[in-house]
């Protein structure tokens, strides 16, 4: 079980000043979530504990709500999630060799969804709305249309090529 010490207070230096600036109001609990797993792209279990300490709330109350909607995780994702529609028209459309391409680029398959480098995570979805765009394909909140499987091999080289440049830089 985590403990709470002034050495784990420290090191959740980004959840505090979250909690500060949400007043340490447990009715705010959900957004306090959204911003922890903004920051930290989910929610971890020791985090989790932490927030229901610092709120004066029960463990699973918090759990409770982080494991409720559909929106929080619990397991780490990727930098980039790439969500593929696999609904009614993105399916007709071929969608399911989009997710074979992807899941064969980066080695990922049903029960592994995110990368060794935590770099990419891949979600099947029901449905994106954009059914006139379909096959569709969503990294991270940037909608890509009319996608094939060349398509989205180029869309992952880009990626790499941005990161990889992005690490020279820095």
């Amino acid at each position: 079980m985590f403990e709470l010490t002034n050495t784990n207070a420290e090191k959740f230096n980004k959840v505090c000043k979250i909690l500060e600036e949400n007043q340490y109001d447990p009715y705010r609990l959900i957004p306090i979530l959204q911003a922890v797993q903004n920051e930290y792209r989910y929610l971890p279990e020791e985090i989790l504990y932490f927030i229901a300490t610092s709120l004066g709330i029960s463990p699973a109350k918090v759990y409770g709500v982080a494991t409720f909607y559909s929106h929080f995780t619990l397991e780490p994702k990727g930098k980039y999630v790439i969500k593929v529609c696999d609904g009614t028209a993105c399916h007709v459309k071929k969608s399911e060799s989009i997710i074979q391409t992807i899941e064969k680029k980066l080695g990922l398959s049903g029960s592994k969804k995110t990368t060794e480098d935590m770099l990419f995570t891949l979600e099947t979805v029901s449905c994106l709305g954009a059914c006139g765009l379909a096959p569709v394909v969503v990294v991270n909140e940037e909608v890509h249309s009319l996608m094939t499987p060349e398509k989205t091999e180029k869309l992952i080289e880009n990626i790499r090529k941005e990161e990889n440049y992005a690490e020279a830089v820095c």
